[in-house]
């Protein structure tokens, strides 16, 4: 998979922030993240220069990602899912998938942005389903298609 050059990112941290495209900081700090000392100097100054870590395996750090981003889905927990969703949808620019971005963009956000994030994982061919019980994949898929999920009715927050 390849990465975005330093530039880049640091094109699209000075973009995010003109547009004010990211008020909460979440999409940048995926960036940032990437990004060496010298180049993270350009868009930022720590308080503690100590305190600055550069992460160097995306990939790893995406596929984790996605696992903490289903677990929010599925807690009904609405901010977090929507970070998580900010996060991804990032991670794909970063890691030169624009057209997953891309398709992220045109999902619709119900249900914790489910449809957002099965469209991540799809694009990049990775488990979404993966490792759920039987009722857990059954209600994910159903949020993924846009629905609550119990059909039933939801007691915990899925709202049509």
């Amino acid at each position: 998979m390849t990465i975005r050059t330093q530039e880049e990112i640091v094109t699209r941290v000075w973009a995010l922030r003109a547009n004010r495209e990211d008020i909460f900081g979440f999409r940048e700090e995926v960036l940032v993240e990437a990004l060496d000392l010298d180049h993270a100097r350009q868009v930022i100054t720590p308080r503690h220069p100590g305190e600055w870590t550069r992460r160097i395996d995306h990939e790893t750090y995406a596929r984790d990602y996605l696992r903490f981003a289903i677990g929010k889905i599925l807690d009904h927990r609405g901010n977090s899912a929507s970070r998580s969703v900010d996060k991804l949808g990032e991670l794909a620019w970063l890691l030169g998938r624009d057209d997953i971005a891309a398709t992220m963009d045109n999902a619709g956000f119900p249900m914790y942005g489910a449809p957002k994030v099965k469209a991540f994982a799809d694009g990049f061919g990775w488990p979404f389903l993966d490792d759920l019980d039987g009722d857990t994949r059954a209600a994910l898929t159903r949020m993924a298609e846009g629905q609550q999920c119990d059909p039933q009715g939801c007691e915990r927050g899925c709202a049509d």
